[in-house]
């Protein structure tokens, strides 16, 4: 077996066990107020820098300004409650719109 097949088993293993060790412990071990509001705080903070980087970056640079522009347009969607279908179509929409004017 390579050392790649065992990472990788490895991998699998522990990701299967730390999933399993939630409904576990469910109810067993209570977590102090101050740590339940770091650990919503830091899901917070990941999802911001993976919308960040996903939205402002393409392979290392500068993604242009069509897709933070689209980003931005389904994000004040999202926060005004439109539906899912128009959040999408929307974003996509302005990016689409933009790009093909010449934005890039």
């Amino acid at each position: 077996m390579s050392a790649t097949v065992a990472m990788i088993l490895a991998l699998a293993v522990g990701t299967y066990a730390f999933r399993l060790v939630g409904p576990a412990l469910h109810g067993r071990v209570e977590l102090p107020a101050r740590v339940q509001e770091l650990l919503s705080a830091g899901a917070i903070v990941l999802l911001t820098a993976l919308l960040a980087t996903g939205a402002l970056t393409e392979g290392g640079g500068f993604a242009g300004w069509a897709r933070p522009t689209g980003v931005l347009v389904g994000a004040v969607l999202a926060w005004r409650r439109a539906p899912f279908v128009v959040v999408v179509l929307g974003a996509a929409g302005t990016a689409a719109v933009l790009r093909a004017a010449g934005v890039a």
